[in-house]
């Protein structure tokens, strides 16, 4: 008799375990979709991709090769710009990205998961339609991104990295104009110019948001003023991108117009929401935060310039 309680028992327990396992694998969320990888020539997934996203009825709006062996694509279509507009500083929350990267001897296709990166901007709607539409259009091998890190929706709401680093409501403020508008034609001139070493790779103008704020939505090429300036996307890059598949689709780094005002996630949010499970010292690739210390400020002081706002030393300071 006590061997069969005990048995009920032990049952009873590895079920509990294994539904909880699976409850935790279905509500986990991670920043990135594998969609495919295999020995497809890159110039061809390249073509492909755009053409698989154009069928689905997706509007691209840039892309840009960051760096050798990868092309970010950056898209958006009418429910995003839609949903973009409920929510307060939804611009972010507008576009999403995908990449195509020559890892060895293979071509991913990747992009970012609509889910996740909408929780991590406080999104508001159902974003799972979007999720298997580009399932559909694209594939969808396996999501990836964040290691051994397990966060839900939930956790992505009110992210922070650790202890004293920013959220999702504490943006760089870069700058402030008399309109939308003079803000906009400086951001504008300003990437045209590369200041910092900046280039545009798209701009997405939106409506208002509950605020009443407008929003118009930058995407901002970084390519630095040399090999070690670690502004740049290929230096940030190089440090921790590092595990297979790659997280190219993090790039590129977003500037938002809102209102008279210009703003940026500050990159300890917009990085580590990326990577939420980096160390910060030490790891068996070297990819670590502290690889790219320098990183948070160096941003911030580029996109003070696209502003059109030279950094002080009480922003350096930060």
């Amino acid at each position: 008799m006590y061997k069969n309680v005990i048995g009920r028992g032990l049952f009873a327990l590895l079920l509990s375990l294994f539904l909880t396992s699976q409850s935790l694998a279905a509500e986990r969320v991670q920043p990135f979709i594998l969609a495919s990888s295999g020995n497809s020539e890159m110039n061809r997934a390249v073509i492909q991709l755009q053409e698989k996203l154009s069928a689905a009825g997706f509007q691209i709006i840039g892309n840009y090769a960051p760096y050798k062996n990868a092309r970010v694509f950056v898209f958006t279509n009418d429910t995003l710009k839609q949903m973009a507009t409920q929510s307060v500083r939804g611009g972010y929350g507008a576009i999403l990205r995908a990449a195509v990267t020559r890892n060895g001897n293979k071509t991913e296709i990747s992009y970012t998961n609509p889910e996740y990166w909408a929780n991590a901007y406080r999104m508001q709607g159902d974003y799972s339609a979007i999720k298997q539409k580009l399932a559909t259009a694209l594939g969808a091998e396996q999501d990836f991104g964040s290691g051994d890190k397990i966060l839900s929706a939930a956790d992505m709401r009110n992210y922070h990295y650790t202890f004293m680093m920013e959220y999702f409501d504490d943006p760089s403020d870069l700058n402030e104009f008399t309109t939308h508008d003079q803000a906009v034609t400086a951001v504008e001139q300003n990437l045209a110019a590369k200041k910092g070493g900046s280039g545009e790779v798209y701009k997405l103008s939106l409506g208002k948001d509950p605020k009443g704020r407008s929003m118009t939505l930058f995407g901002v090429a970084l390519t630095g003023s040399g090999k070690e300036d670690c502004s740049a996307d290929q230096y940030i890059m190089s440090r921790i991108d590092k595990s297979s598949p790659r997280h190219t689709a993090h790039l590129p780094y977003e500037l938002m117009v809102y209102g008279n005002k210009v703003e940026a996630l500050y990159a300890r949010f917009r990085i580590a929401i990326s990577w939420p499970s980096l160390p910060m010292m030490s790891s068996n690739t070297g990819a670590t935060f502290l690889s790219i210390m320098c990183a948070p400020g160096a941003i911030e002081k580029v996109l003070q310039q696209v502003a059109g706002k030279m950094a002080n030393s009480e922003d350096d300071s930060r």
